[in-house]
């Protein structure tokens, strides 16, 4: 007997359609600034026009760059294993990118992150099974902002083995990051052949590609690793200010950085992905935690998977500024919507304050509504080996069915049985041991499981070569890797 996967879907076929055919219609009539001359290069010798600065892209073009874009990518871990496969209605968890603030446990507010956070971040990440990747998402402030992409990737690696979402926002880093990613792999084409990154590419709303993020496009294009484009509208700022209006100023957007990332390189991996917001006009904020920030990304995914492209979101997050309510119903919602949405990668787990900071606390709460979500997923399905009825003859004559083989063939695999920070004592059993509030039971289950992981050490031989690419992109800011302290037993 077959079971359904539940989903959820904001958009009838023809709104789909429609928005799809806006978005045609904009980057042939708008169309897109772009910075980066081989980018315009790649675009004109295309067919694209140039008109008073702007590339207008036709619809023949786009619908033959959306022909090579493969429908799943498939992301490794450190030593090869498959970690990650987006496509269809497939979910992955990954934590959110890029904070600079940090979470402080012991004074309860926000301060700028440190390297020991990125470190304590990376490998609390790769202790935590529902994750399938880890991310860059912590920007140390004692690390010099020209090197900081680098460095970020550089603490990842060394410090998890799980596939890492990251990016570059500085001229030169691609290639040092590259060439980190291939002292792990061993090759370029290994790495190629099993992807250990994917590099986000952000739009410049509305509708304009800088020469960095141009080149970033054409750069993982080329050397095969997966690109994630993240669009990001603002309603009534940047974008349209109807949750319609901001769908179809996001379809153009990735549109157009697909045509780009195809051109450079046929039938290389992209993700459909993204970072809108609800503009709050009340408070001029970008919240993340809205429910209509979580109904574009939904609806967006959704024109995703009509093109049959990998998709991604940012979706468990919250606004707050500490780990209270609000950081967990707002995180709790965007994950459940977005599991229900089948996005392939969702970002956000552990920040708060509009993408702007990350909490080690929040992680492991967030960890766990992500495995619930994941749970979801799967659905209600009949379990073999016997039969209801069966069961209820059995279970009118003994009052219970925990020692039944049915039960202890299946309560594992019919449940999602959270860590000890989601409290289902007795009260009784709570008032023993301590009575302590999720945020404490968090702090708890961190303090813990960073003082009894261990994650796989790297071949010297690779870390090495690691310590060396770091030295060298240090050095030409005047800083050396050992004056940063930087080391995988912090």
């Amino acid at each position: 007997m077959s079971h359904i996967r539940p989903k959820i879907k904001l958009l009838s076929p023809e709104l789909v359609q429609a928005i799809i055919d806006d978005a045609f219609v904009i980057l042939e009539r708008s169309g897109v600034m772009v910075e980066n001359a081989e980018a315009q290069r790649l675009l004109l010798d295309a067919g694209a026009k140039l008109k008073a600065g702007r590339v207008r892209i036709h619809s023949a073009l786009i619908e033959r760059c959306l022909k090579t874009v493969p429908s799943s990518i498939q992301l490794y871990d450190r030593e090869g294993e498959l970690q990650a496969d987006l496509g269809e209605d497939r979910c992955h968890f990954d934590p959110g990118s890029a904070a600079l603030k940090f979470y402080d446990y012991d004074s309860g507010k926000l301060r700028s992150a440190r390297i020991e956070d990125a470190v304590r971040f990376a490998r609390l990440i790769d202790a935590l099974p529902n994750f399938a990747a880890q991310s860059t998402g912590v920007v140390p402030g004692d690390v010099p902002p020209e090197v900081s992409d680098s460095i970020r990737l550089y603490i990842a690696l060394m410090n998890g083995t799980k596939p890492v979402v990251t990016g570059t926002f500085i001229r030169g880093s691609f290639d040092v990051m590259k060439r980190m990613l291939i002292a792990v792999r061993g090759s370029e084409k290994a790495l190629r052949e099993k992807p250990l990154a994917q590099f986000d590419c952000c739009p410049s709303p509305p509708l304009m590609w800088s020469d960095l993020t141009c080149q970033d496009l054409i750069d993982a294009a080329r050397t095969g690793i997966p690109a994630e484009l993240v669009s990001m509208p603002l309603t009534g700022a940047t974008s349209p200010v109807s949750l319609h209006g901001a769908v179809v100023q996001h379809c153009a957007e990735d549109l157009s950085g697909i045509v780009i990332h195809q051109l450079a390189a046929p039938g290389a991996p992209i993700i459909y992905g993204g970072s809108p917001a609800f503009f709050d006009m009340r408070t001029a904020t970008t919240p993340m935690g809205a429910i209509e920030t979580m109904m574009i990304d939904a609806a967006y995914a959704q024109v995703g998977k009509h093109f049959n492209v990998p998709t991604h979101a940012y979706m468990s997050l919250s606004d707050a500024k500490v780990v209270d309510a609000q950081a967990g119903f707002e995180s709790g919602m965007g994950a459940v919507m977005a599991a229900l949405a089948g996005v392939n990668m969702i970002s956000g787990a552990g920040m708060m304050n509009f993408e702007n900071a990350q909490s080690l606390e929040k992680l492991a709460i967030d960890h766990d509504i992500c495995g619930f979500a994941l749970r979801l997923t799967r659905g209600i399905e009949p379990r073999e080996g016997a039969s209801i009825p069966e069961l209820m003859e059995v279970l009118l004559k003994k009052g219970n069915l925990l020692d039944h083989p049915h039960t202890l063939k299946w309560y594992k695999q019919e449940g999602y049985y959270p860590s000890k920070i989601v409290d289902r004592m007795t009260d009784e059993a709570s008032e023993r041991h301590g009575a302590k509030t999720a945020l404490e039971r968090a702090h708890d289950f961190v303090e813990k499981t960073l003082k009894k992981h261990e994650s796989q050490p790297l071949d010297s031989t690779i870390q090495r070569e690691l310590d060396k690419i770091a030295d060298a992109r240090l050095q030409e800011f005047g800083v050396g890797l050992s004056e940063l302290s930087i080391a995988s037993d912090l």
